[in-house]
C-alpha cells in the first residue's frame, strides 16, 4: 500500500498508464516520482533487513574471539579450530556448488529433451497381434454378434477322386517335347480336329 494521501493503487495506475486518463502530465509526473521514492525506500529496507540477518548469521556460527591473555598453546588450539572450521566450509561450499552445477546441468538437459519432443512426434512400433475372426468380430460389433464366424467351412471342399484324375491328366501329358512332335505334321492337325 503506498502513502495515505496517494489514491489507491489501482486507479493511480490506471491514472499512470492510462492515455485517456483526464489527469494533468504534471500530476502523472508526481505521481511517479512517488512510485519510485517508494519503491527505492522499500529497496533499501530490504538491503538493511538482508545486512542484519547476515550479522546476526555470523555471530550465531562465528562468536567473537577472544584472544587477550591466551598463551601460545592456547592460540595454536585456536588457530586450528579455525582452520577446521574454514576447511568444512570450503567442502559445503564446494559440495553445495558441485549440486547447483549437476542441477544446472540436468534442467539444460530435460529442456533440450522437450524440444526434441515438441518438435518431432516418433511414431509407435506397431505390435503384431493374432486374433481369431470370433474375437475380431466381438471386438468390432460387440457381443451383439453371435454367429461365429467359420473360415473352413467357406473353403471348397476336394473330393480324392478329383484329385486321382488330376493326376492321371498330368501322366498322360508326360514329356513335352513327345506331345510337340506328335502333334506337328498333318497327323497332329488331324487328330486336334478330332478332338
Amino acid at each position: 500500500s503506498l502513502h495515505p494521501t496517494l489514491i489507491r493503487r489501482e486507479t493511480c495506475s490506471n491514472l499512470i498508464f492510462n492515455p485517456k486518463s483526464k489527469i494533468s502530465a504534471s500530476r502523472k509526473l508526481s505521481l511517479k516520482i512517488l512510485l519510485l521514492t517508494r519503491a527505492t525506500e522499500q529497496m533499501e529496507a530490504e538491503k538493511a533487513a538482508r545486512e542484519e540477518e547476515k550479522v546476526r548469521y555470523l555471530a550465531e556460527k562465528l562468536p567473537p574471539l577472544q584472544l587477550l591473555g591466551l598463551n601460545r598453546d592456547d592460540l595454536q588450539k585456536v588457530c586450528t579450530e579455525i582452520h577446521e572450521k574454514i576447511d568444512n566450509a570450503d567442502e559445503e561450499r564446494y559440495d553445495y556448488e558441485h549440486k547447483v552445477f549437476k542441477n544446472s546441468r540436468d534442467i539444460h538437459q530435460l529442456n533440450l529433451k522437450v524440444q526434441d519432443l515438441g518438435a518431432k512426434f516418433k511414431k509407435p512400433a506397431l505390435r503384431k497381434v493374432r486374433v481369431s475372426a470370433d474375437e475380431m468380430l466381438k471386438a468390432l460389433f460387440g457381443s451383439k454378434n453371435k454367429a461365429s464366424m467359420d473360415l473352413r467351412a467357406n473353403l471348397k471342399s476336394v473330393k480324392k477322386e478329383d484329385i486321382k484324375q488330376e493326376k492321371e491328366l498330368t501322366l498322360e501329358v508326360g514329356d513335352w517335347r513327345k506331345n510337340v512332335e506328335a502333334m506337328s505334321g498333318m497327323e497332329g492337325r488331324k487328330k486336334m480336329f478330332d478332338a
